[in-house]
C-alpha cells in the first residue's frame, strides 16, 4: 500500500511547491503594476511588451511541468492524465492559497481575476478556476489511489472534451469583444459579467465525462 500512496504525496509536494514559487512571482508583478493596492487588478494595466512575452513563455512552461510530472509519475495513459489534473488541481487550489496567506487575496468569494493569456487572456471569478481544480483533484486523486488500470470510455472522452470547450469558452468570453481593439483595449478594462451557465453546463459535463472512465479487472 505505502508503493501505491508514494506517488500522489509527492506529485502533492510538488504541486504546493510549484504553486508558492508561481504565487510568489504574482505577488512581485503586482507591487510593479499595483503599487498603491496590490489587492485590486482591476481595472486592468498591461504588462510590459517584455514582461508579457515572459508571462506567455512562463504560463506555457508551466503547463509542460506539470505533463512532465505526470510522464514520470505513471505509465498508463489514464494514470498519466488522472496526475496531470491531480498536480494541475493541487497547484491552482494552492496558487489562492498562497496569495492569500502572502498578501491576503483574495479578498471575496467572486472577486475577478485574470486566469491565463493565451490565446488572449481569460478572465473570471477566482472561485470558477477553483470549483474545476477541486474536481481535478477529487478524480485525479481516486484514480492515482487505485490499484486497477482505469479505462476511458467514449462517451466520457465526448462529454468531457465538450464541458472542458465549454469551460474555457465561459472564461475566454468576457475580453471577446476586446480583441478588435488589440492590446490598448485591455487598458483599464474592468469584466463584469461571466457566464455561469455556460460555466456550469461546463463543469458538469466535465464531472460525467471523468466518472464516465471504468475499471479494468482484467
Amino acid at each position: 500500500m505505502s508503493g501505491i500512496r508514494t506517488p500522489i504525496i509527492w506529485l502533492t509536494v510538488f504541486a504546493i511547491a510549484m504553486a508558492q514559487v508561481e504565487a510568489a512571482i504574482v505577488v512581485h508583478l503586482r507591487s510593479i503594476y499595483y503599487p498603491g493596492n496590490p489587492l485590486e487588478i482591476f481595472p486592468l494595466t498591461l504588462l510590459s511588451g517584455r514582461d508579457l512575452a515572459i508571462e506567455l513563455v512562463r504560463e506555457s512552461a508551466t503547463i509542460v511541468i506539470i505533463f512532465a510530472a505526470a510522464m514520470l509519475a505513471e505509465r498508463r495513459s489514464t494514470r498519466r492524465f488522472a496526475a496531470f489534473v491531480y498536480v494541475f488541481g493541487v497547484w491552482d487550489l494552492f496558487y489562492y492559497l498562497w496569495l492569500k496567506l502572502m498578501i491576503g487575496w483574495p479578498t471575496s468569494w467572486f472577486e475577478w481575476d485574470v486566469l491565463f493569456l493565451i490565446p488572449w487572456p481569460w478572465f473570471g471569478p477566482w472561485l470558477a478556476p477553483a470549483l474545476i481544480a477541486l474536481l481535478f483533484v477529487i478524480w485525479g486523486g481516486s484514480v492515482l489511489v487505485r490499484t486497477t488500470a482505469i479505462l476511458w470510455t467514449r462517451s466520457g472522452i465526448l462529454l468531457f472534451t465538450l464541458g472542458a470547450l465549454l469551460g474555457i469558452a465561459s472564461f475566454l468570453l468576457p475580453a471577446l469583444p476586446l480583441l478588435a481593439g488589440g492590446q490598448e483595449a485591455f487598458q483599464n478594462f474592468v469584466p463584469q459579467d461571466f457566464s455561469w451557465t455556460l460555466y456550469v453546463i461546463g463543469v458538469l459535463l466535465m464531472g460525467a465525462g471523468l466518472w464516465c472512465t471504468q475499471s479494468d479487472d482484467g
